[in-house]
This record gives structure tokens, sequence and C-alpha cells, in this order.
């Protein structure tokens, strides 16, 4: 598996919706909203279907096979 990629939180939490826009890996809102429902995200190695899930630091985001670490500010 890949390398992941850090991501810094600004604040406590972020929700799964937003950290795929911030990190490119959807291109929009409905994007993030068809990759999260069609069962393309996992966190922490599960798949999760809420785009409003709220990840914190120390989760780690996966969509095809690229993965991103969250981590505190």
């Amino acid at each position: 598996m890949t390398t992941p990629t850090d991501f810094v939180l600004r604040g406590e939490h972020i929700t799964l919706d937003a950290l795929l826009k911030a990190t490119g890996l959807a291109g929009s809102g409905g994007e993030a909203k068809l990759q999260i429902t069609a069962g393309e995200v996992a966190v922490n190695g599960e798949v999760d279907l809420r785009r409003g899930r709220k990840l914190r630091a120390g989760d780690v985001v996966t969509v095809r096979g690229r993965r991103v670490q969250l981590r505190g500010p």
C-alpha cells in the first residue's frame, strides 16, 4: 500500500466530504458525495457512507488506493 499523505487539521475535526475536496481526492462536493455513497471511501480500513463523518487526528482515509493521514494542529 502507498505511503499516506499527511493532512494537518486546522481545528478539532473535518468532515469526510470536506477532506476529499481539500486534498484533491474529489474535484467538487458533488463528486465527494458520489464517491462516499458508492462505497469508494474507507476510514480506518472500514467503508464509511457518511459524508458528514467527523474525522480527527489519527484517522486514515483511503480512496482508490490513495491514503491520507490526519494530523493535529
